[in-house]
């Protein structure tokens, strides 16, 4: 089984929070290890666990909060993982399902030009490769930023990043892109298309174009109804 979503849920609380000692030094004591059996599992020393719980040590950056948060739930599995199946009832109560209105995973993947045809949608940045789709996430971006704490926009992704992101009620669409370009630094992972639902190519906020190129986002608009655009993409398997 997969548990890649709790790993993005862990990292993202850590790299998001003002403080990510404190918060590494939170997950550290939710799995029950001490400093130094983390740091054991690590291969380092407790003392700098110690400094960077303390933030004597400054943020240790990407690589060490994914080794971290695999050391975590390996951990928890070999003790029967206790901790990971409270989270998995835990994340199904958590606020970002109210901005979700729909999410799928795909048992075949779609070419990236077929997904986008289903939805009428026109490429504003394209990409250089050829993409296909295992997924897709639609969410209701006003309830997003209003409901929805920061850490939990990893949840966009489901188990794969290889995945269409849609985001309705958007008003420019710097908001969603510049999130995913902060999100895509951290953690590495960004979705195979963004696309802004209701505007037009000339109603996008030039910003958020230049984000997406810089960043390699292949961003797409579509005008199609919501409902529609949702029927059309059930229609993969």
């Amino acid at each position: 089984m997969s548990y890649r979503h709790i790993a993005i849920h862990i990292a993202g609380d850590i790299i998001v929070s003002d403080n990510p000692g404190e918060v590494i030094k939170k997950w550290r004591l939710i799995f029950g290890l001490t400093q130094t059996s983390i740091a054991a599992r690590l291969n380092t020393s407790p003392s700098v666990i110690s400094d960077y719980e303390s933030g004597r040590r400054k943020f240790p950056g990407s690589r060490f909060v994914k080794k971290f948060v695999q050391t975590l739930i390996e951990y928890d599995l070999e003790r029967g993982g206790m901790v990971i199946n409270l989270l998995e009832r835990q994340l199904l109560r958590e606020k970002f399902w109210t901005a979700v209105l729909d999410m799928r995973e795909y048992s075949e993947p779609v070419p990236i030009s077929t997904f986008l045809n289903a939805i009428e949608a026109q490429m504003i940045v394209p990409t250089s490769q050829s993409l296909d789709i295992h997924g897709y996430t639609v969410v209701d971006s006003v309830k997003l930023i209003l409901d929805v704490p920061p850490v939990e926009y990893v949840r966009l992704y489901g188990s794969t990043s290889q995945r269409a992101a849609i985001f309705t009620k958007v008003s420019s669409g710097r908001s969603p892109i510049i999130a995913i370009k902060s999100m895509s630094s951290v953690l590495s992972i960004k979705p195979a298309v963004v696309v802004l639902h209701k505007l037009k190519p000339n109603t996008i906020d030039p910003l958020a174009v230049e984000v997406a190129k810089k960043s390699h986002i292949p961003l797409a608009v579509t005008d199609m109804e919501i409902e529609k655009l949702i029927e059309n993409l059930k229609q993969f398997k």
